[in-house]
């Protein structure tokens, strides 16, 4: 799948038209994508989030939940505090 719009540093809408909210955590792996990034949705069982994003070119990987969804209550603290 290739980036339809990242116009938020923390959404991003794929050319399937779905909308991913990516992880506070792991927004520093998105600053190099460009429309042409070829980017993999797989399902996880995290107890964070839904999906990881893979990018196609590096396996870099960023956790994502469906966009407009809220995080789990304090899951993103113990994460980010590597909890």
């Amino acid at each position: 799948m290739k980036i339809r719009t990242h116009a938020e540093s923390h959404v991003v809408e794929l050319d399937d038209g779905s909308c991913w909210q990516i992880f506070p955590g792991d927004l520093a792996a998105t600053l190099s994508w460009k429309p042409e990034t070829d980017l993999h949705l797989e399902p996880i069982g995290d107890r964070v989030c839904s999906h990881v994003l893979i990018n196609g070119a590096d396996q870099s990987r960023v956790r994502v939940i469906t966009a407009g969804k809220g995080w789990p209550d304090g899951e993103v603290k113990k994460v980010l505090k590597g909890g």
